[in-house]
């Protein structure tokens, strides 16, 4: 072989190894997940809202014909093209609660105070390219409505997007105009089932709703603690109407109807015809769906007339006025949580000594979600710039926080943007809180 031959004969063997490289390169990227997280919880969301099979709705008659919660709801409209503008001098974030003016006011500061810690600390650090993150606190109580003029509200005075609120009416009232004006909204307070469910592609939610809370009361009190006959005492509001809806239904596809269901309007401080109503129904346990001071008013009352029942309540118990008003008469009482406020968390930690130091109280469940839906809305700008349109894009496409740590714990969204996270059980023993996880099983 001539100098020529050899040459060509080694830069085709060069080539068919870099072929034979890229290939396998090729290969390897293709069998690699993509997104461990993201893959790990889709795979877990077999149902809909993490409900168990036996509970699932018609699950027993025949499968959907579509699953339209499985499946996120697109925006393909414009406006992620816009460039961020110039001369701002602060960040501005909305924050809409119930601050003055209503039973849910102390929580509505509550998420008011949560959110500005996470504001103050990421301004602390540098805020957005030198920009201090700005809360503008906005009060949604009023004649019904009101939370959609403060959205707009919001809107014109330049917020980049909004976190709120507690009141159900209120959050579905306000993401409808949110929709119309196209600004992100992160739910951090109303546990609504039907929130998320309206597939409005620029809201997000990460707080457990009552379906998570009642799928694990409907496991305690029906299959481990073998109750058969439950009576219902609610609020004659959003809140105890549909928060109860998913009890009931849950409860009675696994064969235990409720035997009573009876309301009480708030406001009401005596429910002598509603307890003589429970009693002649011969209940062997009575759950409670409310505000925690009503709540709390309605087990004295309960015990004053003879009823020795166990008691369970609803999420809204876990707070200081219902252990002050109910006293020994609340030991016992079983209720759920979105998280576990004593969990052995560093970050968690932090959070409580700051959030006392800052306002003189200890955070409650809504400050501590509003404390990390607010990173969430930062970081997304930290991560995209001023534009809402990207921020949206960012909150929602289930990778960048699809298992973010918070210090509530694990934010994991299903495909309505809905937070299907940990529930926790809290049984009140020697006046106060002990959490333990809530489980039930998956199929």
């Amino acid at each position: 072989m001539n100098g020529i031959s050899m040459d060509r004969i080694m830069k085709h063997s060069k080539h068919i190894a870099r072929t034979i490289l890229l290939g396998l390169t090729g290969l390897l990227v293709l069998s690699s997940p993509p997104d461990l997280n993201a893959q790990r919880y889709q795979e877990k969301d077999d149902n809909y809202g993490k409900t168990p099979s036996e509970m699932l709705p018609y699950g027993n008659y025949q499968d959907a014909y579509i699953y339209h919660f499985h499946e996120p709801q697109p925006f393909l409209g414009a406006g992620r093209e816009k460039k961020e503008p110039t001369g701002l001098s602060e960040v501005r974030i909305g924050v809409l609660a119930p601050l003055s003016g209503d039973v849910l006011s102390p929580q509505g500061n509550q998420l008011l105070q949560g959110a500005m810690l996470a504001a103050e600390e990421a301004s602390k650090r540098g805020g957005y390219k030198g920009l201090p993150f700005k809360v503008m606190p906005h009060n949604d109580v009023g004649l019904w409505g009101a939370a959609a003029n403060e959205v707009v509200k919001m809107h014109d005075e330049g917020a980049w997007a909004v976190l709120g609120t507690i009141d159900d009416v209120n959050s579905h009232v306000a993401i409808r105009v949110a929709l119309k004006l196209e600004i992100p909204v992160v739910n951090c307070g109303d546990p609504d089932p039907t929130f998320t469910e309206t597939a409005i592609p620029w809201v997000i939610r990460v707080i457990g709703d009552d379906r998570q809370s009642s799928y694990a009361l409907v496991d305690y009190i029906h299959r481990k603690m073998e109750h058969k006959r439950v009576a219902v005492l609610r609020a004659n509001n959003r809140y105890g109407r549909v928060g109860i809806m998913e009890f009931r239904d849950a409860a009675l596809r696994i064969g235990y109807p409720l035997v009573l269901e009876v309301r009480y309007d708030e406001g009401e401080t005596t429910f002598d015809a509603q307890i003589e109503r429970m009693k002649n129904s011969n209940p062997d346990a009575i759950l409670l769906w409310g505000n925690a001071n009503s709540m709390a008013m309605i087990v004295n009352q309960i015990r004053e007339m003879g009823m020795e029942q166990p008691i369970y309540a609803s999420d809204r118990s876990v707070n200081p006025d219902f252990l002050e008003i109910a006293g020994e008469n609340a030991e016992g009482i079983i209720t759920t949580c979105q998280y576990n406020p004593k969990a052995d968390s560093p970050q968690l930690k932090a959070f409580q000594e700051n959030y006392k130091k800052r306002f003189g109280m200890e955070p409650d469940v809504f400050a501590a979600h509003a404390y990390d839906g607010m990173n969430l809305i930062i970081k997304s700008i930290e991560k995209v710039g001023l534009n809402k349109a990207l921020i949206r894009d960012k909150l929602t496409d289930l990778k960048t926080f699809q298992g973010y740590e918070g210090i509530t714990g694990p934010i994991i969204l299903d495909g309505s943007w809905n937070d299907i996270g940990s529930i926790f059980l809290a049984e009140i023993k020697e006046g106060d809180y002990h959490f333990s996880p809530a489980s039930w099983e998956w199929k």
